[in-house]
């Protein structure tokens, strides 16, 4: 089996292929060099050349070059491409899209029968790209991710822990907001689950119902961070997606130092 993954050195990208790697899996990192997002032709050439039995797509414009539109263009006009190519081809696609297609202001928690309400920015250009992809090709999968919590370094909820202790010398934690969340390990093992046999939207969470004070307590024990934690009820919501066909491990699966749910 050859996977192709574009996003390959970002934080999801690179656990994915460590887990792939893991399971004997050859992987490929997307060369912009070799196919640009801007050239349609190219891409196909290139798929057709490089011969993947999978695509995952999780490249954002994280790191922009100076492209009009460039966030459209990656998260929309690219994911539909990539889409339509591999389903021409033959080739199983997965689309990491983001619990950001929901606002603020939205009641969770979600399901996938919930209405996406990101209207600008980064969100809705996720919500987008997701339509786009299932129009193409009826046979992708669509996976919003939550937070990942994983090892100091990647961009994830340790990191901005660790920043606001160096910046505050504190982390304020609402005991009202309950984030959606999962450990980059059980991510990257549902993602390679769903490429596989999924067909559709996925929701991608590990948060059974732990507030993120709790969550940022238990992760202090855990690592042994010496953080100081103070709780706070500054920011109320449920972000939580619920999707039981994921089957996602629940967070004290990692975390012990979490309290039971009632």
């Amino acid at each position: 089996m050859k996977v192709l993954i574009t996003g390959m050195r970002g934080t999801v990208g690179t656990a994915l292929q460590h887990y792939l790697a893991s399971q004997g899996v050859d992987c490929v990192a997307w060369d912009r060099q070799q196919a640009s997002w801007q050239d349609f032709e190219g891409m196909l050439a290139y798929l057709q050349r490089i011969q993947p039995t999978m695509l995952f797509h999780l490249a954002s414009d994280s790191q922009p070059t100076g492209v009009a539109n460039e966030g459209w263009r990656v998260t929309v006009d690219w994911t539909r491409d990539l889409a339509y190519l591999a389903y021409e081809l033959g080739i199983r696609f997965l689309f990491t899209s983001s619990v950001m297609v929901f606002t603020d202001q939205a009641k969770g928690y979600f399901t996938v029968n919930s209405q996406p309400d990101a209207a600008e920015g980064y969100g809705y250009e996720k919500w987008v790209g997701e339509q786009e992809a299932l129009r193409v090709n009826p046979e992708a999968v669509i996976a919003r991710l939550g937070w990942q919590i994983g090892q100091a370094g990647n961009n994830n909820m340790v990191d901005f822990c660790n920043r606001q202790m160096e910046r505050e010398g504190r982390i304020l934690a609402s005991q009202r907001w309950y984030p959606a969340c999962s450990f980059l390990e059980d991510t990257v093992e549902a993602l390679f689950r769903l490429a596989q046999q999924g067909r559709g939207l996925y929701l991608v969470d590990s948060n059974a119902g732990w507030t993120f004070y709790q969550i940022v307590e238990a992760l202090n024990q855990a690592l042994g961070a010496d953080w100081v934690v103070q709780p706070s009820n500054d920011f109320i919501y449920d972000q939580r997606m619920v999707d039981p066909r994921v089957r996602m491990p629940w967070l004290d699966v990692r975390l012990p130092g979490l309290s039971p749910l009632r």
